[in-house]
C-alpha cells in the first residue's frame, strides 16, 4: 500500500521576505473610471489589502492556526496529494470526503472541521490537484473524472469502506463524478447542482427567470476568467505567480462577486481569511496549475450521465448560478433540498453553522 506522509505547513522565511519585497515593489495601474466594482476590483481597496498584506497580516500566526488539523500527503497515481484528515475519535463515525474549487482551497473548511468532528463525521479535505500543497501535473489528464478516481482510492487507502462526498464549484463537479461513479461512497452533497433550463421553456416562472437573469448576467459580466483559464492558463500563470498584488486582486475579486457580501468582501470574511486563501495559491506558485483544471474539465461541466445516488442540495441564495430544484432533478436524485437563508457560493467559509447543520442533517440517514 503507498504510504501517507504527516505533512506540516512550514513556509520559509526567504519566502515571507520575497512576497514582503515583491508586494513594496508593486508598479499599480492607475485607477478605475468608475466608483464601482464594475470595471473589477478597486485600486484602493487592492492596495489597502497589499499594505495589510506586506506590513500587518501575521503568517506565522495563521499557518498555526492552519496547523492545528491533522495533515497528510499520500502518491495517487504518481501525483503527491495533500490532504487535511481530522477523525471524531468515534467508533461510529462517518467519513465525509469535502472537496474545494476555484479560487479557493481547503482554507475555505477551517470553521467546519472541527463544527462537523464534534457531530461525529470523520473529515477528509483534499487540496485539488495542482492547488495548494498538491503536486502540480506535469501531463494532461487530470480532469473531474480522474480526480473523482482518485478521491476515491484516498478514502479506501485511509481506511474507509464507504463515505459521503460533498462539495461546491469544482468541488460539486468532482462529487457529482464521484456519484455517477458509485464505488465506495453512499450518497452525495452539493451547494451547487448542475441543472439547465428545458429547450422549450417559452413561459419561465418567476424562480426561473431570476435563474436565467443570473445566468446572462454570468456570461456577459462574470465569466472572463473562466475563458482566460479554460484557453489559456499557461499564459496567464506568468503575471500572476510573479505578483502578488495581481493574484490577491485576480482571487479577491470573485470573492466580492460570488459571495452573500452586500457589496464588499469584509462584510463576511476578515482581511486575514481572505488572505489566508490567496497565500495557498502564492507561496506554491498555483496559478497556472490551478487554472490547468479549466483546460481541462471546463467544457464537460455539469455534463455526464444522471447521479442515481442519494443527493443533498443546499441552495445558498447568492450562488453563482442557483438552478431550480426541477432543472436539477435530471441529473441527480435528489432526496433532500434545502433553501438556505442566506449565504454565497463559499458556503462553509461565509455561513459555517448553517453548513454544518445542513450538511451533518442529510448524511444523518447514511451512518
Amino acid at each position: 500500500m503507498a504510504q501517507i506522509q504527516p505533512f506540516r505547513i512550514a513556509v520559509s522565511d526567504e519566502d515571507l521576505v520575497d512576497l514582503a519585497a515583491r508586494l513594496k515593489r508593486t508598479r499599480w495601474p492607475e485607477a478605475e473610471c468608475v466608483d464601482d466594482w464594475s470595471q473589477g476590483i478597486p485600486l484602493a481597496y487592492t492596495q489597502e489589502l497589499a499594505r495589510y498584506w506586506a506590513d500587518e497580516y501575521d503568517w506565522r500566526a495563521r499557518e498555526a492556526a492552519l496547523n492545528r488539523f491533522d495533515q497528510f500527503t499520500t502518491e495517487i497515481d504518481g501525483l503527491p496529494i495533500h490532504f487535511i484528515h481530522q477523525r471524531c475519535g468515534r467508533d461510529n463515525a462517518f467519513p465525509l470526503v469535502i472537496t474545494h474549487g476555484w479560487p479557493g482551497s481547503v482554507v475555505e473548511f477551517h470553521k467546519v472541521i472541527e463544527p462537523l468532528n464534534d457531530a461525529g463525521f470523520d473529515v477528509v479535505c483534499p487540496s485539488l490537484p495542482g492547488y495548494g500543497f498538491s503536486g502540480k501535473p506535469t501531463a494532461t489528464g487530470w480532469g473531474v473524472e480522474r480526480i473523482a478516481e482518485a478521491w476515491d482510492e484516498l478514502m479506501v487507502r485511509l481506511g474507509y469502506k464507504h463515505y459521503g462526498a460533498q462539495g461546491g464549484d469544482w468541488g460539486a463537479a468532482v462529487t457529482t463524478a464521484i456519484g455517477r461513479n458509485g464505488r465506495h461512497c453512499v450518497a452525495i452533497h452539493t451547494n451547487m447542482p448542475f441543472g439547465r433550463p428545458p429547450k422549450d421553456l417559452r413561459e419561465p416562472t418567476s424562480e426561473e427567470a431570476a435563474a436565467l437573469e443570473r445566468l446572462g448576467y454570468y456570461r456577459q459580466w462574470d465569466s472572463g476568467y473562466s475563458k482566460q483559464q479554460a484557453t489559456r492558463p499557461q499564459t496567464l500563470g506568468y503575471g500572476l505567480v510573479d505578483s502578488p498584488a495581481g493574484q490577491l486582486a485576480w482571487i479577491v475579486e470573485k470573492f466580492w462577486s460570488w459571495m452573500d457580501c452586500d457589496g464588499h468582501p469584509e462584510n463576511i470574511l476578515t482581511k486575514d481569511e481572505l488572505l489566508d486563501n490567496v497565500m495557498l495559491y502564492w507561496v506554491n506558485g498555483a496559478a497556472a496549475s490551478s487554472a490547468r483544471l479549466y483546460w481541462e474539465s471546463f467544457g464537460s461541466f455539469g455534463g455526464g450521465a444522471p447521479v442515481v445516488l442519494p443527493t443533498g442540495v443546499a441552495a445558498f441564495p447568492k450562488e453563482i448560478l442557483r438552478a431550480p430544484r426541477h432543472w436539477c432533478e435530471a441529473n441527480y436524485n435528489i432526496t433532500r433540498w434545502t433553501d438556505m437563508p442566506r449565504g454565497g457560493h463559499f458556503a462553509a467559509f461565509e455561513q459555517p453553522a448553517l453548513f454544518v447543520e445542513e450538511v451533518s442533517g442529510f448524511f444523518a440517514g447514511f451512518r
